[in-house]
């Protein structure tokens, strides 16, 4: 037993003494400061609800907050994010045999630019997408809300791993 606390004091006094910030969520960085400037909307995006650049602007800053220990600034952050909300689509997936649609899709795709000023070899400029299915028998508008919250779940984690996640 006493090594076990022993062996589990070492580990815990190793990982706080290295300079690297680490999260159990597998997220490092030496960065302490992050910058996110606002999604606009771009023509191949123009189905997106008006308010939607704002909902996935805030989702990011805030999966970045949740996440890293980094504080948010307005510019020039140690690690910054740039881009454009470039797809949002809406259409049928699986056909019933009335020829009728059973599901469709919400599709929604952002181009993301990373500068890294630490170390510019981990720079990108990459378009993420995701999407999720729902039943046809429901209208977008009445699904919408919920749907772009998970989409941006997704598309928000995505982005930070790729960033500071190593993948």
């Amino acid at each position: 037993m006493m090594t076990r606390v022993f062996s589990f004091l070492v580990i815990i006094s190793v990982a706080i003494s290295c300079s690297v910030n680490y999260s159990f969520t597998g997220i490092s960085t030496d960065a302490k400061t992050v910058s996110i400037q606002y999604f606009p909307i771009s023509g191949n995006a123009a189905l997106a609800p008006p308010t939607y650049s704002q909902e996935f602007t805030e989702a990011l800053k805030d999966i970045f907050i949740q996440q890293t220990s980094m504080e948010l600034i307005n510019r020039g952050g140690e690690l910054q994010f740039e881009g454009e909300v470039v797809g949002y689509t809406n259409a049928p997936t699986a056909i019933q045999s009335t020829d009728q649609a059973a599901q469709n899709r919400l599709t929604i795709t952002v181009n993301v630019r990373f500068v890294n000023m630490l170390d510019e070899s981990q720079n990108f400029e990459q378009r993420f997408s995701r999407f999720v299915d729902y039943n046809s028998s429901l209208q977008l508008t009445q699904v919408e809300s919920q749907l772009t919250q998970e989409i941006n779940d997704q598309l928000t984690q995505d982005i930070l791993s790729r960033a500071i996640g190593n993948w």
